[in-house]
């Protein structure tokens, strides 16, 4: 089976974009250099293709309670036309997904999934779901988002709608070039920006308006190395069902005080015990760059852990990453070897986010 399109393709090939396989689709990697594009979003303002991933529609008098037994936040703790970044977990405190949820009223909640869980986390929902109905509206939008310094001013541009007031984590419903679209303050990146979710038919005359107003086109290179130096995670690599949001640093969404949602109980034996891995950043020492899958070993060359993501840090100039190690293994300062093609390089435990605001 041949991976699917978004309807921003064509605009994509016409760019000379390079395209690769990304949870089952065809996505550009790269435009004009992930360097140049990277430069783009922390300077000024840069444009993703951000179709392929997912969104279910939760809807009935019950949503607001319906959602938040799945989920590791709290609902109840943000207003109408707020979002949230929360995790979703198996009953054993393995993250289903990680999901940006929107909340439209008591009656309506939207969720985000990532691209290569669609089909998973929509079995999810509707298989734990109680009190309300899920639907998958995937294919009813594409979704399109301006990161960077300039992306508020370039979207204002196109809309009639004031993004004044649209703080960090809120969304509005408006026009953006003629067409409908749920206006929202959230990114990928650590720089503000905005995601679009429109109409697929809408997408490209909202594509071409947004490069005209200047907007770099980006791939999916420049998004990886932007929301490493953030430490923002990537399913499959940092997080998955065999990982815990305490484990991988994202306690901050895991909320143990709120009513029972699937998962609680594991986290708070978990917490209880003592966490035994921590997700940390690492510096590299030397000029070689580690990858996901790289082993961590100890100084007796025992494995002790993984790396999850590595890269060369396009604004710092380093080689970084992050990896799985044991507690205690975590602290800032502390000297891992990571073993890259038979060979053990040094690395640094720095951190994070690695590029500070």
């Amino acid at each position: 089976m041949s991976d699917r399109r978004t309807p921003l393709y064509e605009k994509h090939r016409e760019a000379g974009a390079r395209f690769v396989s990304f949870g089952g689709w065809e996505m550009p990697v790269q435009y004009v250099g992930i360097q140049q594009e990277h430069d783009a979003v922390r300077q000024r303002a840069g444009l993703f293709d951000v179709s392929h991933m997912g969104e279910v529609d939760v809807r009935g008098p019950g949503a607001i309670a319906a959602v938040n037994r799945l989920i590791t936040n709290d609902l109840e703790t943000i207003a109408d036309g707020q979002a949230l970044y929360t995790a979703m977990c198996r009953p054993d405190g393995g993250i289903v997904d990680d999901l940006i949820v929107y909340r439209f009223g008591r009656d309506r909640v939207f969720i985000c999934v990532n691209a290569a869980n669609r089909e998973k986390d929509f079995a999810w929902i509707t298989g734990h779901l109680e009190g309300a109905e899920a639907h998958d509206r995937s294919d009813d939008y594409a979704q399109i988002a301006i990161q960077g310094p300039a992306a508020a001013a370039m979207l204002q541009a196109i809309t009639s709608v004031d993004l004044g007031p649209i703080g960090r984590m809120r969304f509005v419903e408006g026009d953006v070039a003629g067409s409908r679209a749920i206006i929202a303050r959230t990114g990928y990146t650590g720089e503000d920006g905005f995601e679009l979710y429109v109409a697929p038919h809408a997408a490209p005359t909202i594509w071409d308006a947004l490069v005209a107003q200047g907007a770099q086109p980006c791939g999916l290179g420049a998004r990886d190395t932007l929301r490493l130096e953030f430490k923002l995670a990537l399913y499959g690599n940092d997080i998955d069902d065999g990982t815990t949001p305490l484990e991988a640093g994202l306690g901050w969404v895991v909320k143990l005080d709120k009513p029972d949602f699937i998962g609680k109980s594991a986290l708070v034996e978990q917490k209880a015990k003592g966490v035994p891995r921590r997700l940390v950043g690492f510096r590299m020492d030397g000029k070689v760059p580690a990858r996901h899958g790289y082993p961590v070993v100890d100084e007796g060359g025992a494995v002790i852990g993984q790396v999850t993501s590595g890269t060369r840090s396009p604004s710092l100039g380093t080689n970084i990453g992050l990896a799985y190690v044991p507690t205690g293994k975590h602290q800032s300062g502390t000297k891992i070897g990571i073993e890259i093609r038979g060979r053990v390089e040094t690395a640094t435990v720095v951190p994070t986010p690695f590029l500070k605001k």
